[in-house]
């Protein structure tokens, strides 16, 4: 097995295994917003690609000097047609890292079952991302729900609700909803650049959703991207203020019959931490739920960064930044969120 460090790789092979974050259009996206360099790999068997792995290089003043695939994103930019050539792969991965000095390296892949890394490795099983396998008609997953669910559902298609999707022409609208629905949660948000520059990129692949009340007030955004017969979830919140109207479920709900008509397979409603109850609300609409291979290598004297609400140091933070003011929050949020990659 050959490793091959180049500028660029034809990922079409594996682009099922990849994912859109695995893409070069990803990687060049989050170069060009944020200057992170891109390190490619390519593991060659006989003169045919037989893996993948785009690492990031990260350098941020509070998060630390490290590598990772798929920045801001569930998982991708990383895969292999064998065990040879994620070996191959990761232990060049490794030899980088050390040479980089950094502190440490994340891959993040799609398992079937969590699967465990190879030595040198450590395995961290905090997330799962989570499939609906869409139907030819919307009321044969309809049926599939428990009775409250298909009620909520209903309801929601009552309250006089309504959803736009689009592409540049709802940016301002995508990053009110996103940005204002994110400090809520407690949690930085990007730049209204960092939508502009990802929609330029990803071009057609990328679809803005944007939900709005029955006064024309916005309740909620998404970023959702295409990719052969999948739609995935990127990011979709809804204001608290919205919620008791069942926002949510007319969101996932008016964004499985847009890809049904599409002809698409699966909706990737995303990825959320196991136990949260981001995760309960995603259980409700019977997805398939599949384990996130979240693997990392350490250098000496570091461990496994506790990068999530449920690290304990975290808690405080997100108290805070839900009482700062807006313009505190769209200032400093862009600086903190480039480090969460």
């Amino acid at each position: 097995m050959q490793i091959q460090k180049t500028n660029s790789v034809s990922f079409a092979a594996l682009e099922n295994e990849l994912g859109f974050a695995g893409s070069d259009a990803w990687s060049n996206f989050i170069q060009r917003m944020y200057g992170y360099k891109i390190h490619r790999l390519a593991a060659l068997e006989n003169g045919e690609l037989r893996g993948a792995l785009n690492l990031l290089e990260i350098k941020h003043p509070i998060f630390g000097h490290y590598l990772v695939t798929a920045p801001y994103g569930s998982y991708g930019g990383f895969a292999y047609r064998n065990p040879t050539a994620r070996d191959a792969l990761l232990k060049e991965a490794d030899q980088l890292a050390r040479q980089l000095k950094v502190e440490y390296a994340l891959v993040r892949g799609l398992s079937a079952n969590a699967s465990a890394p190879p030595a040198g490795w450590t395995a961290n099983p905090l997330y799962c991302t989570y499939l609906i396998h869409l139907p030819a008609h919307a009321e044969d997953l309809l049926k599939t729900f428990s009775s409250d669910h298909r009620n909520h559902v209903r309801k929601s298609l009552k309250k006089g609700l309504s959803i736009r999707f689009g592409h540049l022409d709802l940016l301002e609208d995508a990053y009110t909803g996103l940005s204002k629905s994110m400090r809520e949660l407690g949690s930085p948000y990007h730049s209204k650049d960092y939508l502009k520059t990802m929609a330029e990129h990803l071009g057609e692949h990328l679809e803005f959703a944007v939900v709005y009340d029955a006064q024309a007030q916005i309740a909620g955004a998404g970023i959702f991207i295409y990719q052969g017969k999948t739609v995935s979830n990127l990011h979709a919140n809804i204001l608290k203020s919205k919620r008791a109207l069942y926002a949510g479920e007319f969101f996932y709900w008016s964004v499985i019959e847009r890809g049904i008509s599409k002809g698409l397979q699966t909706f990737d409603l995303g990825r959320s931490l196991i136990g949260s109850g981001n995760e309960t609300f995603k259980m409700k609409w019977s997805p398939e739920k599949r384990p996130l291979d979240y693997w990392y290598w350490l250098a000496e004297g570091h461990a496994i960064p506790a990068l999530n609400q449920k690290s304990p140091k975290f808690q405080l933070v997100i108290a805070i930044w839900k009482r700062l003011p807006a313009f505190v929050v769209n200032l400093f949020g862009p600086l903190l969120i480039r480090g969460l990659a």
